[in-house]
């Protein structure tokens, strides 16, 4: 096993191609090929099933392509940290969040300190933030009532109540709260499983024994809010999230005190990761001068 090879390897699985992996590298694709074939050769595995033009992991390529990233971006500190001093803070930072709107004070502050750091942000529940992060597929993660273990770090973004909502016109007006008894004789609107809202409602109903059953799942709370907002049912979120919707009304609910803690979080091993680090020691400023603030 060779570094080239390795890395002609890590470059395929990230690309998703031969083609894509030597123009990137500057080789020619055969001698991409070459080296991904003596790497199977060598350690009798197979790494990617190719089919015509296209090529797709194995599970032991999935195996490697994990451990080759971590391996690559260890190089990439060391490269780092040889050149600290001469270098602007660049690269990408991948935030995955189950809502935007907990990392926007803070990326607002970290884009104006890196301007050369490029960030991307997608949604996904908590099940799905704290997966991602361990396949090394987002540097940072925002999760509701997250206990992710001890791979992780993390830090508090706050904690609210979680409240249902519905379209104006949906409930009487005179109606601001509904118990949990009362929701189960409403149609739901639940978010996918593997979201702490849903989990946490569904399971303080179960401890009274009653039963909340979604009328629909949608998938990410964006849908949930336009399905809501079509009359068709109650949704439910933290109360930090619901925003300004001239569409929806709050409703409480009136007996079962359920709250939701936000969390940032990230991979312990790659606290040395640049971006990661940069973005971390923002976010701790940010929420330190908040709460001086008030």
């Amino acid at each position: 096993m060779s570094h080239s090879q390795l890395k002609a390897f890590h470059h395929v699985a990230l690309l998703g191609g031969f083609s894509r992996a030597a123009e990137a590298l500057c080789h020619t694709q055969p001698a991409i090929s070459e080296q991904v074939r003596k790497l199977e050769q060598d350690h009798d595995v197979l790494l990617f099933h190719r089919e015509r033009k296209r090529v797709h992991l194995t599970e032991a390529g999935e195996q490697l392509f994990r451990l080759t990233k971590q391996y690559f971006e260890i190089e990439q500190q060391i490269d780092e940290y040889l050149s600290e001093t001469s270098a602007a803070v660049t690269g990408e930072l991948r935030i995955i969040a189950d809502s935007a709107h907990h990392v926007t004070e803070i990326l607002t502050q970290f884009r104006k300190k890196y301007p050369n750091i490029t960030v991307s942000l997608r949604v996904g529940n908590t099940r799905e933030i704290v997966e991602e992060l361990r396949a090394y597929n987002a540097e940072i993660g925002i999760a509701g009532s997250v206990d992710p273990g001890r791979d992780m770090e993390t830090l508090s973004l706050g904690t609210t109540e979680i409240i249902g909502f519905a379209a104006r016109g949906v409930l009487l007006a005179s109606k601001h709260s509904l118990t949990l008894k009362e929701l189960s004789e409403l149609p739901l609107i639940f978010r996918e499983e593997g979201s702490k809202t849903r989990a946490k409602l569904v399971e303080a109903a179960a401890l009274q024994g009653i039963e909340l059953k979604p009328a629909i799942v949608a998938e990410g709370r964006e849908a949930v809010r336009e399905v809501v907002a079509s009359g068709a049912g109650i949704g439910f979120v933290s109360k930090a999230e619901f925003g300004h919707d001239d569409r929806l009304i709050q409703i409480g609910l009136s007996d079962v005190d359920l709250t939701m803690s936000e969390t940032l979080v990230h991979l312990s091993q790659r606290r040395e990761v640049k971006v990661i680090r940069t973005f971390m020691d923002v976010a701790r400023r940010t929420l330190a001068e908040r709460e001086a603030q008030g």
